[in-house]
């Protein structure tokens, strides 16, 4: 059984995007994925997704995708939402993947907009509903125009949130303006997918983040929500600022590279990136190290 959700908090509050840690060939490490996913578990994250895009799912198989689903609900299926990310830019393809996840025993889908083919809202609309149709699981939409080039406008995710599968939303648009007007029509659970406005898009309607720097400050992210939450709005703004060089460092560059740099040098599961993602210089590596320690990360 998942953890208990509310509709208000379909996947919990806090969640990490989860790195797919590779062994030192370019394997994928199930093993190091299920130890990486219980100290993700243990350090206070309600949700895990696995196989989105800080997954590096573009270049990971269908096979690959399924094995990693399987182990870290293994390890942690039945203390966090394991939540599959199944998103492509064909519709077939993403049913194909939704089903094998349900399957498998994911507690929830993440299904990102279709990138570099561009289509238009009404294709937005009937791609996610095929999704939803597709299975019995829960589905968190994902808007990143910044990836996908398209945004999903806010009629359409009013039109989505009819569909009594579509519970929620991770927003990394970057608008809080739309975010509010988004959240106030929709009622969708909303997530902060962009880790510098974790707190602003908790003050428009947001009730919790799907982070990548969570695999690094969960303890902190968690103490700023449960401040915002009990109206010590002046203690989460402290920790916002506290975490800003994170922040800041870890996406100097790509996520995905910055996080399993980091994690190597805590001496947890990462490995290797595959191409075309490569692994930071000497020179960033030093700046990234110095924005942890800016932020009170040990390393």
């Amino acid at each position: 059984m998942a953890p208990i959700s509310t509709p208000q908090t379909p996947f919990g509050r806090v969640l990490t995007a989860m790195i797919t840690p590779f062994t030192a060939d370019g394997a994928l490490d199930l093993d190091g994925a299920q130890l990486l996913a219980a100290h993700l578990v243990d350090a206070g994250n309600d949700g895990l997704i696995v196989n989105g895009t800080t997954g590096e799912s573009p270049t990971t198989s269908d096979a690959e995708k399924d094995q990693l689903v399987r182990a870290v609900l293994e390890a942690v299926g039945d203390r966090a939402h394991v939540v599959a990310g199944i998103g492509t830019n064909d519709t077939r393809h993403t049913l194909e993947l939704a089903r094998t996840a349900e399957r498998s025993g994911a507690h929830g889908l993440l299904a990102v907009t279709p990138y570099y083919n561009k289509p238009p809202q009404e294709g937005l609309f009937r791609h996610f509903s095929a999704i939803a149709d597709a299975t019995e699981l829960p589905v968190m939409l994902y808007d990143i125009p910044g990836r996908s080039g398209v945004p999903i406008d806010t009629e359409t995710l009013v039109r989505l949130a009819e569909h009594p599968r579509i519970v929620a939303n991770k927003d990394a648009k970057g608008d809080l303006g739309r975010a509010s007007w988004a959240i106030a029509r929709s009622g969708l659970a909303w997530y902060s997918g962009d880790d510098m406005l974790n707190l602003p898009l908790l003050s428009v309607g947001a009730c919790g983040f799907v982070s990548v720097v969570g695999h690094l400050v969960t303890p902190e992210l968690r103490a700023l929500l449960e401040a915002y939450l009990a109206g010590d709005v002046r203690k989460a703004t402290e920790i916002h600022q506290q975490l800003l060089p994170v922040y800041t460092g870890m996406f100097r560059t790509q996520g995905v590279i910055t996080t399993k740099a980091a994690l190597a040098l805590q001496g947890l599961p990462a490995g290797p990136l595959r191409l075309p993602l490569v692994e930071l210089t000497a020179e960033e590596s030093s700046q990234l190290a110095l924005d942890l320690a800016a932020g009170g990360v040990q390393l």
